[in-house]
């Protein structure tokens, strides 16, 4: 299994499992997450959703070994849902979601905060988004949350410059609303968690849909320029020459980009 979900107190808790990779989200965890907030949204138990992950990270990514096989293996059997799937169940998702940063968290590790109603991060947890670093797009209508969240400089900052983001910075910025030391993150995630799980689940969901609505169409719009901006871009010169470095353990050369 590549993702936990348990059940407490109105509280459906969902852990991304892949320690090994570093919850590095290949199709199937992709597919596992969407289905998990599809399932949990339908579910009139569930008031709250809790993603963190499991071990030393959040999520490094999209697992780039993955990556690279999509873009140069014609035969490569994609997932039901995959990235495009995952997101639309966070544009979608009617509840509050709580994105709890346990560690280091990369491309979609950082970007799900712009869906988060609540986010809290450990004081070891760093954020990363590194398209320019990959020779991509930005992803997850970043593009557009992340400005809204941090304003146009800090945002420009983060996507463009595909450098380490820390918890302070997370927080002066307002990509997190909560910053906690390592041992404190779940259980302070858990209760506020917990208590808006006691509120009506309509009252939260109207609550909700209220804040969203009018932003909808231009996430997906955000959305849409981003897909094709990566499309375009993916399988590149200077994607390709990212991938063959990750893969080969060096720095990529993009002189010639």
């Amino acid at each position: 299994m590549t993702l936990q979900v348990s059940d407490e107190n109105r509280v459906r808790t969902l852990t991304l499992d892949r320690p090994e990779a570093l919850n590095a989200f290949n199709e199937e965890l992709y597919d596992a997450t969407a289905e998990a907030l599809l399932a949990a949204a339908a579910d009139p138990g569930v008031a709250v959703v809790l993603l963190t992950g499991a071990g030393r990270a959040f999520s490094a990514g999209t697992d780039l070994l993955e990556m690279h096989r999509m873009a140069t293996d014609p035969d490569f059997v994609r997932g039901t849902h995959g990235f495009i799937g995952l997101v639309d169940a966070l544009v979608d998702f009617p509840k509050p979601l709580v994105v709890a940063v346990n560690g280091l968290g990369l491309g979609i590790g950082a970007t799900i905060l712009g869906f988060a109603d609540l986010g809290l991060m450990s004081t070891e947890a760093r954020l990363k988004c590194p398209f320019t670093s990959l020779g991509v797009a930005p992803e997850a209508a970043s593009s557009y949350l992340f400005p809204a969240l941090v304003g146009r400089q800090d945002a420009a900052w983060v996507l463009l410059s595909a450098e380490w983001i820390s918890a302070d910075e997370a927080r002066a910025m307002g990509l997190v609303r909560t910053v906690c030391a390592p041992a404190d993150l779940l259980p302070t995630a858990r209760a506020q968690a917990e208590l808006l799980a006691r509120r009506p689940i309509a009252s939260l969901v109207a609550v909700k849909r209220t804040m969203t609505e009018p932003h909808r169409a231009a996430i997906r719009a955000a959305r849409d320029r981003e897909n094709a901006a990566f499309a375009e871009l993916m399988g590149g010169p200077a994607n390709l020459e990212a991938l063959a470095a990750f893969a080969e353990g060096r720095e990529p050369d993009f002189s010639g980009c």
